[in-house]
């Protein structure tokens, strides 16, 4: 499988690793990133031989969310064709065996995509999922006003997306949004074992009982996306976003004069 500067992708045996490159930013995601994921994800669906995908961060992070500056660039968030409504479609649509390996500053979109992940391993001591939408004036996406509720509950759910908290390792473990919390420095050793695990079970029971795990939420989940992309949008051009923004860029310009 292919490469590109900021998203590398390689197989071994029956695991397609997706590894987010772009230290510099802490892994922020840019558009040129989401085209490649979603090649990534295109390949790794029409290749029988893949039967998990493995996504990981380097370095410091999983990923910071979105790169600010870059995502404000591109127009129309709310179309169809819109490389973030693409990239959601095909995160929550893979029929492979989805693991995220995080570590560090999980946030925005990085923590929500965790919601369409299979299984879920987080580095004990550095993980810290945060969802600031509402601290920028925005509101969540990739479903997550619907599956986080489901999953952790809605007052938990309230939590995360309305205060925008850090959320420990060891916390995300106890209310159910990962599986297994390890140290730091065998994280990627533990999720490699944990892909091959999943990698070694037989591959079509895997894909028929994921296949069922999923299929009711499908349609809702495929609504809800547009549901909120359509009033992110909206938010986009509200005061409350232009102040946040502001004090982002602020904040940005006074690290790079220190």
């Amino acid at each position: 499988m292919s490469s590109s500067q900021h998203v590398v992708v390689t197989r071994h045996d029956h695991i397609c690793e997706v590894r987010l490159h772009r230290p510099e930013k802490r892994n922020a995601l840019t558009t040129d990133m989401y085209e490649a994921l979603i090649c990534a994800f295109a390949a790794a669906e029409a290749d029988d031989e893949v039967r998990v995908i493995l996504l990981s961060g380097e370095a410091a992070c999983f990923t910071a969310g979105n790169d600010l500056k870059d995502f404000l660039s591109v127009p129309g968030i709310v179309d169809s064709d819109h490389v973030i409504s693409r990239f959601l479609r095909a995160l929550a649509g893979t029929t492979k065996v989805l693991v995220a390996a995080i570590h560090g500053t999980t946030v925005g979109i990085g923590a929500t995509m965790l919601l369409h992940c299979d299984l879920v391993i987080a580095a004990a001591r550095s993980t810290k999922i945060m969802m600031p939408f509402v601290q920028l004036g925005l509101v969540p996406e990739a479903a997550s006003t619907l599956l986080l509720p489901r999953l952790i509950g809605h007052q938990r759910a309230a939590e995360l997306l309305l205060l925008g908290e850090p959320l420990d390792a060891k916390t995300a473990k106890e209310w159910g949004l990962v599986n297994r919390v390890v140290e730091d420095e065998t994280l990627m050793e533990q999720a490699r074992a944990l892909a091959d695990a999943a990698a070694r079970q037989p591959p079509g029971a895997v894909r028929a009982t994921k296949r069922l795990l999923r299929s009711a939420q499908s349609p809702e989940v495929v609504a809800r996306m547009q549901e909120e992309l359509a009033v992110f949008t909206e938010r986009l051009r509200s005061p409350e976003f232009a102040a946040a923004a502001q004090a982002f860029f602020g904040k940005s310009a006074d690290r790079a004069r220190a």
